[in-house]
């Protein structure tokens, strides 16, 4: 979904996934959790201030690194995260909650994007790409299929 607000515009996706809060919470903020979804492997510095950085590969020649911009072990992460082709920093927000009759739910906020064209565009193919690995971090968390294996973004 994308949402305008005072600030600008941002991309907010939510997700109920069958599993313990605690569980996806792990595959925001450690390496082993990282792994499962995201990056091929991960080192975390986790606390507000830290670094995690994400290995494309397993050796870490090819890697990106993101700052943590806020972090609270009830369930709460910012990662400082660039876009795509720019150097245009778009912060994404983590927060997951308990449901009880559910599992839990997962809120990821990006932005702000800006009205420009280029920052649409820009915020149009991050949406896209945060949807898939949305759908990977549920498939893998419900059904253990990493979709990666199968259909790799």
């Amino acid at each position: 979904m994308i949402k305008r607000e005072d600030d600008g515009i941002w991309i907010v996706l939510q997700e109920t996934i069958a599993c313990h809060h605690e569980e996806l919470f792990m595959c925001l903020t450690t390496p082993a959790g990282l792994s499962r979804w995201l990056p091929v492997a991960a080192r975390v510095d986790l606390r507000t201030g830290g670094e995690i950085v994400l290995g494309w590969d397993e050796k870490f020649a090819r890697t990106t690194t993101i700052a943590i911009l806020d972090y609270d072990a009830g369930g709460r992460i910012t990662w400082d995260w660039q876009v795509a082709r720019h150097d245009t920093h778009a912060p994404v927000y983590w927060v997951v909650e308990p449901s009880v009759e559910q599992g839990c739910r997962v809120e990821m906020r990006q932005g702000p994007f800006h009205e420009e064209v280029e920052s649409l565009v820009d915020m149009a193919a991050e949406a896209e790409s945060w949807r898939w690995r949305l759908c990977n971090l549920r498939s893998v968390l419900e059904v253990a299929l990493d979709m990666r294996k199968v259909r790799p973004l």
